[in-house]
């Protein structure tokens, strides 16, 4: 087991959480909870699953979280491209 905070993958996906948080508090206010919402919860999702990935047992269960992470990304990317 690891601590997730030493991960530089998980620091970049926390940076880049804390970036779209930034960015999206100048969206319109009729897309709070559209693409304002789903931006954040998909970017917060990519760190998240890094740091619950780094405490499980064995790497193919850490891989398997690391997968969800990039799902989460791909989905943030067509937010960005959507924004």
């Amino acid at each position: 087991m690891q601590s997730f905070t030493k991960l530089k993958v998980w620091e970049k996906a926390h940076v880049l959480t804390l970036d779209v948080y930034r960015s999206s508090k100048t969206f319109p206010r009729e897309e709070q909870y559209g693409l304002t919402s789903q931006m954040r919860r998909s970017s917060a999702s990519i760190a998240a699953n890094i740091a619950e990935g780094s405490c499980r047992m064995g790497d193919k269960e850490f891989g398997r979280f690391l997968y969800v992470a990039i799902g989460s990304a791909s989905e943030l990317e067509y937010h960005l491209l959507l924004a």
